[in-house]
């Protein structure tokens, strides 16, 4: 199946970025008339043919479509400090869409060594990870928030933990029960303060241990990503 994502469709028809237009005619060399799948990132596949194999903007019309359903039954949330070497936070943009996540939250701590991220880029880098893993739900990402922001925006949800290196009595991440919503904060490389943690702890977080081996930043988000999925099924 080759899958396109467009958010540009209205009455049966619509059109692809400026990229996927270029991949399609110039990479693919098809023409009008040929098939393809089309999302909207919303859970509907589109049935489709090219109308007019323009390299700059391809058109298609729609001739049926079917609601796909996540193969997960929660909505996964994870909150992560980007990393200092960017290419690192972009692997987990792509490897978490490739396992199933619902929202992610990039977030500013004390300790944080980035402190921008670009956007259109990681939108770009999970479009295009939903679309190779063939998936039809397009992850939300946020805007970069400041910690203490982000807990108290959070203040109403249950089923939330934040994983953290310091001793102390914490909840194995292989004995949670995946509920319906799931909320794992992941801190930079040089781990959340304590006054972070205590602050999270007060917002009715609860510590989360990853297993006994120290991960970076990207490998526990996967880890925990992945672990929520195994812990569902």
């Amino acid at each position: 199946m080759r899958l396109f994502f467009s958010q540009n469709i209205t009455d049966n028809r619509g059109f692809l970025s400026p990229e996927d237009s270029r991949h399609v005619v110039k990479s693919l060399r098809m023409k009008a008339g040929d098939e393809v799948n089309i999302t909207d990132g919303k859970g509907i596949c589109y049935s489709a043919r090219i109308e007019d194999a323009n390299f700059r903007k391809c058109t298609f019309s729609i001739y049926g479509s079917d609601r796909i359903e996540k193969n997960w039954n929660f909505y996964l949330h994870i909150a992560i400090a980007p990393t200092k070497n960017i290419d690192r936070f972009e692997w987990f943009l792509e490897k978490a869409t490739e396992l199933g996540i619902d929202e992610i939250t990039p977030i500013l701590t004390e300790n944080s060594e980035r402190k921008r991220i670009k956007m259109d880029r990681c939108e770009r880098i999970l479009q295009s990870a939903m679309k190779q893993s063939h998936k039809f739900t397009l992850p939300k990402i946020n805007e970069l928030i400041a910690f203490s922001d982000f807990i108290e925006n959070t203040s109403q949800e249950v089923n939330k933990f934040i994983a953290h290196c310091y001793d102390g009595e914490k909840t194995d991440i292989k004995n949670i029960q995946t509920p319906d919503r799931l909320t794992i904060v992941i801190g930079p490389e040089g781990d959340f303060t304590q006054e972070e943690v205590s602050l999270a702890q007060n917002a009715n977080f609860t510590p989360l241990s990853l297993g006994r081996s120290r991960l970076r930043t990207e490998t526990a988000a996967v880890f925990a990503c992945n672990a929520a999925h195994l812990n569902a099924s």
